[in-house]
């Protein structure tokens, strides 16, 4: 039977809220705390160290730490740009990729000293298809492209037993998106000999036996496929986390598996906001808003959404109100943050609807919330340790750990 840890993905240490929520399911009891390099740029590992340093030793001491790396974004970026890692390559414009040795023991140097400690209890390799991705992209034949991964792999596993050989990590691992497709899907990732190399690169650095302890990957009640190797990794006595447990990916398609209460106020704020924008000057910022109204429902969940309002409706009201004289201005944009506020609580209302309709026969006997059932699904599953939950409020630690099967 597994157990809930906590994920960090976008939690950072500026925001009070999540500092109280990691504070809050540390003290409720979680053990294990599941971060990387690249979240928040670094954020997500100085939250960890702020809340932990909180706490006395006797808990402190209980709490795991499991960290990763590989990503090249935000100031890893602008460093690479200046002086180019090794064997990286690009995603996107945003986004970089390596999981060469040295970029790993600068990455876990930098892991270190955010986290205020001497050592990390596990360390994985962030998603290292990415070296995949490229090779498609160029049209690499699959067995040149295979061997091409493996021997990157290779080399990261011998500088991970150079570092639990150090004393800076207790053990280490992959947390790979590409554990959870099929194994026909040209961004598989073969995992069945990982355990033979992590084994030859221990004899390399002279450890007696290797140190990989530990896979992660993307298991939720929609995407099933990862557990397989959730299988394989248990009967190889390895630990299995399962993240995204309420982000599926379905039919091209992404998916928010929670249930969302409707906006009680989200008529009047439409309705002030348009009011206050019927009128020349503000015709473009009227048109937008009544837009999104008519759209509200089509987004496929949320983050959908996000991403939308900050790279198509920010821009488009800047420009609709850059010509707004000041003494107005302020109450204008408070109108606008009303709105958005309960917009985006009705996208998300909309979009469990959605998953209601269009996910009915997954969900056909869930008599619970959306998110208690999936949640559930992974609780029951025998190889599964860990369920890596994102609880970036309080409220979200309470409705988490409540849960039981």
């Amino acid at each position: 039977m597994s157990t809930f840890a906590f994920g960090t993905y976008r939690i950072t240490d500026q925001n009070p809220l999540h500092i109280e929520s990691l504070k809050e399911a540390v003290q409720d009891g979680i053990r294990l705390i599941d971060t990387s390099t690249n979240y928040t740029d670094g954020g997500a590992e100085r939250a960890i160290a702020k809340v932990l340093n909180l706490f006395e030793d006797d808990i402190r001491d209980k709490v795991e730490i499991v960290s990763k790396y590989g990503y090249i974004q935000g100031s890893n970026l602008i460093k690479h740009k200046q002086n180019p890692f090794e064997e990286v390559v690009q995603y996107s414009e945003s986004c970089y990729h390596s999981i060469s040795k040295s970029f790993l023991k600068t990455q876990l140097t930098e892991s270190l000293e955010r986290l205020e400690r001497n050592k990390i209890d596990c360390y994985l390799i962030h998603n290292p298809e990415y070296f995949i991705y490229e090779a498609l992209k160029k049209d690499m034949p699959k067995e040149e492209m295979l061997d091409s991964m493996f021997s990157r792999i290779y080399e990261a596993l011998i500088g991970l037993e150079e570092e639990v050989k150090n004393g800076r990590i207790g053990s280490y691992g992959i947390s790979s998106n590409s554990f959870s497709k099929q194994s026909d899907d040209l961004e598989f990732l073969p995992y069945e000999d990982l355990l033979i190399y992590a084994q030859n690169a221990a004899q390399e650095v002279g450890n007696t036996k290797h140190s990989f302890t530990t896979i992660e990957l993307p298991i939720n009640i929609v995407e099933q496929e990862g557990l397989k190797c959730a299988t394989w990794a248990k009967e190889n006595n390895l630990r299995v986390l399962a993240n995204r447990p309420l982000n599926a990916q379905h039919n091209d398609l992404m998916y928010r598996l929670a249930d969302y209460e409707p906006s009680q106020e989200y008529d009047y704020y439409l309705n002030e906001l348009l009011e206050i924008s019927d009128n020349e000057i503000l015709k473009p910022l009227y048109n937008l808003i009544s837009q999104l109204d008519m759209n509200r429902h089509k987004f496929g969940w949320v983050g959908e959404y996000d991403t939308f309002l900050s790279t198509q409706v920010i821009p488009h009201i800047k420009n609709s109100i850059e010509s707004i004289d000041k003494e107005y201005l302020e109450d204008l944009l408070r109108y606008i943050e009303l709105f958005l506020n309960e917009y985006r609580i009705t996208v998300a209302y909309e979009c469990s609807l959605r998953v209601r309709t269009e996910l009915k026969e997954v969900f056909e006997d869930c008599k619970e919330k959306l998110q208690v059932c999936a949640l559930k699904f992974l609780l029951e599953q025998i190889d599964i340790d860990y369920v890596l939950v994102g609880m970036k409020k309080p409220s979200y630690v309470q409705e988490v750990l409540s849960i039981q099967i």
